[in-house]
């Protein structure tokens, strides 16, 4: 190319120049997960990577055949049945977060449980962040053996096979986890 009297000449592109102009990854190539989390700060803000590996842990658990998801109380961990426990006259659960919490434990995701329509118990410690964690496990733990189903969004519930074992179990075997939760009712 001449501008003026002089000739320009652009070098030719090095294959390590078109290896470093290439994306990464394919967008076509995405999960489900990045499609869902692509660009989305809110998302990533309620906790969705959480919310929809745990969705995704009941949904795997109503498809599979009833026989893989028969869970027996002794094969939960304590936090797991406290979590039963709690859900067993309304069934209704929440995973969410307090955004608004100035300590980072605080704001953590946590397993909220409605005692009645009026109370809820929240499983979560924020001076103790692995008590927070260790519920959030136990409610994996219920997602993955068929305990609980996914709604919409935060919320979930005790399955048919949920509400018969929590009914199983001794609330005094329990209460030392339970004693872990927060209770409060709608004008706290």
């Amino acid at each position: 190319m001449k501008f003026g009297s002089q000739q320009c000449v652009f070098p030719k592109r090095s294959s390590m120049d078109e290896q470093e102009s290439r994306p990464i990854r394919s967008v076509t190539k995405l999960t489900p997960v990045d499609h869902y989390l692509h660009g989305s700060w809110e998302a990533l803000g309620a906790g969705a990577p959480v919310l929809v590996a745990l969705a995704q842990l009941c949904s795997q658990a109503m498809v599979d055949l009833p026989a893989a998801n028969e869970a027996t109380a002794e094969s939960l961990q304590p936090e797991a049945k406290a979590i039963l426990v709690a859900a067993r006259d309304r069934g209704v659960i929440e995973i969410k977060a307090v955004n608004t919490a100035f300590d980072p434990a605080a704001r953590m995701l946590a397993v909220y449980v409605e005692l009645s329509d009026t109370q809820t118990i929240a499983f979560r410690d924020p001076e103790d962040p692995e008590v927070t964690v260790t519920f959030l496990e136990g409610f994996r733990q219920l997602c993955r053996a068929g305990l609980v189903m996914h709604h919409i969004h935060r919320d979930f519930s005790l399955t048919q096979l949920g509400f018969q074992l929590a009914r199983r179990i001794d609330q005094q075997e329990v209460q030392p986890w339970l004693a872990k939760g927060t209770e409060f009712g709608l004008h706290d």
